[in-house]
């Protein structure tokens, strides 16, 4: 089953009504420097970790959560900040990050992101709670990049880059030097398998040299706010790239042997991993599959 279709499963089940209240999902924040904050859903699933930066220039959001949680994503922001959000950084197109830009910009917000993920939801439209639906101009990033972008507010150079064919075609990291954090986008699942969405333009390997690009960034003491997952250091991410790497070149040998793909999931090679890596969206049998997708170039 492809990715997009467990967002629609996901969402249809968050609009359904046995969760029109959404009583037991709120909104965990903490504060990674200062005036910095990650927030993240605790009770349920309500998106992927947002970023806030906030001060008297004014608020950029990281990523903006899924559309069915939308006004309980937008109350805790401006619960947070006093006010409405100035920017909005999309880190990829997946719904579950994407799924507020409407609201955020109706709200007057700018969204900026990187060009592919435009033209991705331009193509393909936005997840939403009913499924797929058309991406109409508020769901649009209305500043859009190919390389880099760098915002100077707050006291802070909040430096945006993309990074090519790894979780998607569209992925921006996001690095605030000044207080030595990053915000990975879906490059990092922490503690997860990650998911390297191939039909979205995603690559295992370039999903590897991503997180190299993380880890030449960080220092012993930078915090590290994954896509998915609790707040996370350069350790964490090694953690994340060597598992990853290994997992790589377990399937790549077993290839080279001439295993065929029911060869292969028979022996489950990763069969290690799958106590501390596993969780509902990317099992063991998930990973393996993409991982020999991806070698074999299908």
């Amino acid at each position: 089953m492809r990715w997009h279709y467990l967002h629609v499963l996901a969402l249809l089940i968050a609009a359904s009504p046995a969760m029109a209240q959404q009583s037991g999902v709120s909104l965990k924040s903490t504060e990674v420097a200062p005036n910095i904050y990650m927030l993240e859903g605790v009770g349920g699933f309500a998106g992927g970790n947002l970023g806030i930066l906030m001060g008297e220039d004014g608020a950029v959001l990281i990523d903006d959560g899924m559309q069915p949680y939308f006004e309980k994503i937008s109350a805790a922001i401006r619960k947070q900040i006093g006010s409405d959000v100035d920017f909005v950084v999309n880190t990829h197109a997946h719904g579950d990050h994407v799924g507020g830009n409407k609201g955020m910009s109706e709200a007057g917000a700018t969204i900026i992101a990187h060009d592919k993920l435009r033209q991705r939801l331009v193509d393909k439209g936005i997840t939403g709670a009913q499924g797929q639906m058309p991406a109409t101009k508020h769901w649009l990033p209305e500043v859009t990049f190919s390389d880099t972008v760098t915002l100077h507010l707050n006291g802070q150079h909040v430096h945006i880059f993309h990074v090519a064919s790894a979780h998607t075609d569209g992925d921006a990291i996001v690095h605030f030097p000044d207080a030595n954090v990053i915000h990975s986008g879906d490059i990092v699942f922490n503690g997860l398998f990650p998911f390297i969405d191939l039909d979205s333009g995603g690559s295992v390997a370039g999903y590897l040299a991503a997180q190299k690009r993380v880890l030449s960034l960080a220092g012993a003491d930078t915090k590290i706010i994954p896509g998915h997952g609790p707040l996370a250091n350069k350790d964490d991410v090694q953690a994340a790239y060597d598992m990853l790497a290994d997992a790589c070149a377990r399937i790549e040998a077993l290839i080279r042997d001439g295993k065929t793909d029911d060869e292969i999931m028979a022996l489950n090679p990763l069969a290690d991993y799958d106590e501390d890596w596993t969780w509902g969206f990317i099992t063991t049998e998930k990973m393996t599959r993409t991982l020999i997708r991806d070698i074999q170039g299908n």
